[in-house]
């Protein structure tokens, strides 16, 4: 093979598309989609893999033709032009395939500058055949569809084939017909092999696009005259999957394993982190790049943590730049725990001569809350501080977005405490500084700003103060006004470069209260006149309102189940943000599209909707005249007006970056989370940002960086435009040709990420699906070049990026292009309650108190101890019982004590009156909780409620000084039992084996049996009036309970009183009969008892005329 495209590593990600399989997966799949559509028409040969677990010597036995045919054997690894380096082996035996593959099983081999070992072998049916039967065919995903690329010679020599090979496009959603594909790729071949090639080619889409692949090559593909037909076998083949649609494809895909590249090793720590991934909402990734090296990243955000690569690199240290990796979506504080500590623990197994570097950085986050993530990764940090301190590490942070202020602040704390060098950084700061400080390198100076001076004060001074503005900028401010209109009967008419408008009202699709509130929150500080939320569609529960804040007032939003529902309610509605996910969003958004002629805009917000689904949903959406935001995007906005969901991030992010009203500068991006970085550096060197959209990280979303930048060009409020790109892709080069032919005619600022891609021997995927070079055009060096010479300003890295906006946007002021307006000043927002106690600007008396439990941290912590370790030490049921009633760790035979008792009042048959209730209540037909609470509620002094007293009356005449003859006396004189002694049954003749197991235990384990020993004298006295008058089983459960919270140096004595006072013994008969009460429930239902009704003949009914 001479064309294959360039594989780029990336970790794997369930939500990252286009991986490639090997060579064996994907005959693999062809062989049984062919076989079940076409049973009998092809016959493609037999194959098996060689792993690094395969046993040769019994292969053969697995595979019969490996005796019996000639053979194939090459490495399946990903490896391009084997044939070329001499990596196949042709129509040998098997003796001699598997001797060429012993000789090169698990040895190094080098292509160009990447060795690795050769692990994975495919053997296969050797297909003789000649040169001229060879052809060359590739099936690969473009934006409108596919491409099939043909060429009449294959092989090995197939030599330039971009230039050779004759194409066909075909249109998302559509399948070629055979007369398309003879007519326009198969003219050079022979008339009598037109008809059968083109019916394979045709099927071979359809397997393609049923199958969700992204790039299909077979080269060469040989069609040999057998008989009166042809067979066609393909003989060499490179694919890649759509990994996103794994949830519609698993059944046909079956296994499928999607290999590193050639070259890269997948270590476990990187599979660890993958299976995490898998498990979450949130995003993480992991790839080691040098193990050894000094510069380690931990990177929240897809598109930051490709920037923060590019400066590592950019400021020369490639070589030292350890891991790349990336956080994102809100992950709680234990998936940062232990992403964190996976990191901490790479980077700490070998010190560097000149101490190591960890950078924790970000930009400015729209939803996730910083200080939680900290929280994480500060635990993670607290375990491996001595480490770090010896090995000299040094810690770099800059994060902004809601509650950064206590998370960096906790940073701070982190460093003094641990003492582990540590500079903090906020949103004040250039993004990328730290790489350079840490460097020590020049950093980026940003503009100074009133609100700038004020971040070092009071998070309410966020809040509070005046927007941002550029030093070189005069500075006036007014009261902001607000608007006064209410919703239109219809939706409000725009120009046509206007997608929202200040009356623009949407739908949120989606259970999404915090985005609705985000969403009223900069409606109102905007100056709107109305919530720009008409209601949310969810379709899991019924009609209903929820409340949220329109500043101070509380407002209700409907919530419909049905779109119909809600589209007949607000007919001014023109937009809809999706929240579905990736799983529904297709499906969803072509339900909305049904009302194409109301609703105009949607944003699609899920990442790792399926490439072919977005194809089909973006044409759909174009044929119908609607714009598509996203997928995989946080939405977008325009200040003053409209805001997608989470956008723009924290009020203070709103209020710091002018995002409350329009600014001469527009922009797009890629990433959502750099968008928010764009728009503070915007506010930081202009008047701040007209619109922003970020639209998708996906290869192909559904609008480009040209619908957006061309509605800008045509807008007269628009004066600058800002292009924020990245690695993979070509949407860029028509931005290019727009500028040269002048379509686009405004000063643009233009940067694509992912320089970094160069400085590696090896390919590595960045930040989103679409972040992923496929040929040397891809590049972000490439498109930068191209950029620069249309005539856009280009940035030299993203540290440039703001000077760069900077001084174009002076350009425009000077010339009068740009005529600087008053600074209105926003309204003062209230800080919701919850928000503003987790910035510790209030405080308020807890509602209650709790101290046996706590699940907030990493995991469950039962008295002081972790979950984990419960089972680590195996403390039983009762050492749990113990950490939750006791606060503490019980020594082993206590515990065992409690064990004993649970287990021995687990029942006392069925015609007890606790058991005798649950089974009534079982009867008529109750759920199990109304069962057990019939039979609990009948527990008192009369049933199973005398161990805590008599623990009580014991333990009074004990401490006393009662003689056991005094006890008995008194209790008669007071006419009132002994709690705990006799039974109804049991005797001395007859005793109860459950009091014998308890005593005999407490006699042998415990320290001392004081009571226990006293209960027995007494004992000696009531049985010389009856012999059933015995110590039962409740009286001796409790004076030895008593004994052992006096004598087992777990409790003071004032602490034992105090647990037998307040009714903890009766909760060892509780806890124990639940069990028997839940088996009786159990036992009813399975025996299917019906409703018990009590026979007359067993109830007296006392004549009336009787005195009661």
């Amino acid at each position: 093979r001479t064309r294959l495209p360039k594989q780029r590593r990336r970790p794997a990600h369930p939500k990252m598309s286009q991986k490639a399989i090997r060579e064996h997966t994907g005959k693999r799949l062809l062989t049984e989609w062919f076989s079940k559509k076409y049973p009998g028409a092809y016959t493609f040969g037999n194959m098996a893999l060689v792993s690094p677990s395969t046993d040769m010597k019994s292969l053969a036995s697995e595979h019969k033709f490996l005796n019996e045919e000639k053979l194939v054997a090459k490495p399946d690894q990903l490896i391009k032009r084997r044939g070329k380096l001499g990596l196949v082996k042709l129509k040998a035996s098997w003796d001699e395939a598997k001797a060429w593959i012993e000789e090169r099983r698990n040895k190094e081999f080098k292509v160009g500058s990447i060795s690795d070992n050769l692990d994975h072998f495919l053997v296969e049916s050797f297909v003789p055949h000649k040169q001229d039967e060879e052809y060359y065919v590739c099936i690969q995903s473009i934006r409108s569809g596919d491409k099939i690329l043909f060429c009449h010679e294959g092989g090995v020599d197939v030599g330039d084939v971009d230039a050779k090979a004759l194409t066909l496009d075909v249109n998302i959603g559509e399948a070629p017909s055979t007369q398309d594909i003879i007519s326009k790729l198969l003219v050079k071949v022979p008339a009598d092999r037109q008809a059968p090639l083109a019916d394979f080619i045709a099927r071979l889409f359809a397997f393609y696009a049923e199958l969700h692949f992204a790039y299909l090559e077979i080269n060469p593909i040989v069609m040999m005259k057998e008989g009166s037909g042809y067979r066609i076998a393909p003989l060499d083949m490179a694919a890649k999957l759509d990994e996103t649609a794994r949830f519609e494809c698993y059944k046909m895909w079956g296994e499928v394993d999607f290999p590193a590249p050639f070259g890269r090793k997948s270590c476990p720590e990187e599979a660890y982190i993958e299976n995490l991934d898998a498990k979450t909402g949130a995003s993480l990734k992991l790839t080691i790049l040098n193990i050894k090296g000094r510069v380690w990243t931990m990177v929240a955000g897809g598109g930051a943590s490709v920037i923060y690569a590019d400066t590592v690199c950019d400021l020369g240290a490639s070589e030292e730049l350890a891991n790349y990796g990336e956080y994102s979506g809100a992950p709680t504080q234990s998936l940062t725990y232990k992403y964190a500590k996976t990191i901490l623990d790479l980077m700490t197994r070998e010190a560097h001569p000149q101490g190591k570097l960890l950078i924790i950085g970000g930009g400015i986050a729209n939803f996730t809350n910083v200080a939680d993530t900290f929280k994480g990764i500060i635990a993670a940090m607290q375990e491996y501080a001595p480490k770090m301190i010896k090995q000299n590490i040094k810690v770099f942070v800059r994060r902004g977005g809601p509650n950064f202020q206590e998370g960096l602040e906790k940073m701070r704390q982190f460093g003094t405490m641990c003492r582990v060098p540590i500079d903090v950084f906020g949103p004040e700061d250039h993004m990328t500084n730290i790489v350079a400080l840490a460097l020590g390198k020049e950093t980026v100076r940003a503009p100074r700003t009133r609100l700038s001076r004020q971040r070092s004060g009071s998070a309410m001074d966020l809040l509070k103060g005046t927007a941002p503005v550029p030093e070189y900028a005069e500075t006036k401010s007014k009261p902001m006004i607000r608007r006064n209109s209410k919703p239109a009967e219809t939706a409000p008419s725009t120009c046509p470069w206007d997608l929202f408008t200040p009356e623009t009202r949407c739908f949120i699709y989606g259970m999404q209260p915090g985005a609705v509130q985000n969403m009223l929150d900069f409606d109102f500080v905007s100056g709107r006149a109305f919530p720009s939320v008409a209601c949310l569609v969810y379709s899991f529960t019924g009609n209903h309102s929820r409340k949220f804040y329109w500043n101070t007032k509380e407002v209700l939003i409907p919530v419909f189940s049905s779109l119909k529902e809600a589209l007949k309610k607000f007919p001014d509605v023109s937009v809809v943000v999706n929240f579905a996910s990736s799983r529904s969003a297709y499906d969803s958004t072509l339900e909305i599209l049904q009302h194409a002629d109301r609703i105009k805009t949607h944003a699609i917000i899920a990442e790792g909707v399926p490439e072919r689904r977005t194809k089909m949903l973006t044409r759909k959406a174009k044929e119908l005249g609607v714009t598509i935001i996203g997928p995989a995007t946080v939405g977008g906005i325009k200040p003053g007006c409209f805001r997608i969901g989470n956008t723009g991030g924290a009020l203070d992010n709103i209020v710091s970056s002018k995002l409350y009203r329009p600014g001469s500068v527009a922009y797009v991006a890629r990433s959502g989370g750099l968008s928010n970085e764009l728009n503070n550096i915007i506010s930081q060197h202009t008047n701040g940002v007209y619109e922003g959209i970020p639209i998708g990280g996906d290869r192909f979303p559904g609008t480009t960086f040209m619908d957006h930048l061309m509605r800008y060009q045509k807008n007269p409020e628009v004066k600058m435009l800002v292009l924020l790109g990245e690695v993979g892709g070509v949407e860029e080069y028509e931005v290019c040709d727009a500028i040269k032919s002048g379509k686009i005619n405004k000063p643009l600022v233009a940067l694509c990420t992912g320089t970094c891609a160069d400085a590696f021997s090896y390919e590595v995927q960045f930040g989103h699906a679409g972040a992923c070079a496929q040929g040397k055009e891809e590049t972000a060096a490439a498109k930068n070049r191209a950029l620069k010479e249309a005539g856009a300003v280009v940035p030299a890295s993203f540290n440039d990026m703001g000077i760069c906006i900077g001084a174009t946007y002076r350009k425009l002021v000077q010339s009068g292009v740009v005529i600087e307006k008053e600074e209105p000043e926003p309204p003062q927002m209230p800080v919701d309650y919850k928000w503003a106690r987790k910035l510790g600007l209030i405080r308020k008396p807890s509602s209650f108190m709790s101290s046996i439990s706590d699940e907030r941290g990493q995991e469950l912590i039962y008295g002081g101890m972790k979950l984990s370790e419960v089972f680590e030490k195996q403390i039983g049921l009762g050492g749990v019982l113990g950490l939750l009633w006791f606060r503490r760790k019980l020594p082993p035979y206590f515990c065992k004590f409690i064990e004993m008792v649970l287990m021995v009042t687990a029942d006392h048959g069925p015609a007890v009156s606790g058991a005798h209730n649950t089974i009534i209540a079982a009867r008529a037909g109750k759920d199990l909780v109304s069962s057990l609470c019939s039979g609990l509620l009948t527990i008192g002094p009369r049933f199973g409620g005398a161990l805590d007293d008599a623990a009580k009356k014991f333990c009074w005449a004990h401490d006393t000084g009662l003689q056991p003859e005094e006890f008995v006396t008194t209790m008669r004189k007071r006419k009132q039992l002994i709690p705990g002694i006799g039974h109804k049954i049991k005797s001395l003749e007859n005793p109860d084996k459950r009091v014998e197991i308890i005593k005999e235990f407490a006699q042998k384990e415990f320290k001392a049996t004081p009571l226990l020993d006293y209960a027995l004298r007494v004992q000696e006295v009531t049985t010389r009036k009856k012999t059933n008058l015995i110590l039962n089983v409740d009286g001796c459960i409790a004076v030895c309970f008593v004994d052992l919270l006096r004598n087992c140096g777990a409790f003071t004595r004032e602490e034992a009183d105090m647990y037998v006072e307040n009714g903890t013994l009766n909760g060892l008969f509780v806890l124990g009969r639940s069990i028997g009460f839940i088996g009786h429930f159990i036992d009813q239902n399975r025996l299917k008892q019906g409703l018990y009704r009590h026979p007359h003949e067993d109830i007296w009914i006392v004549p009336f005329d009787q005195q009661v």
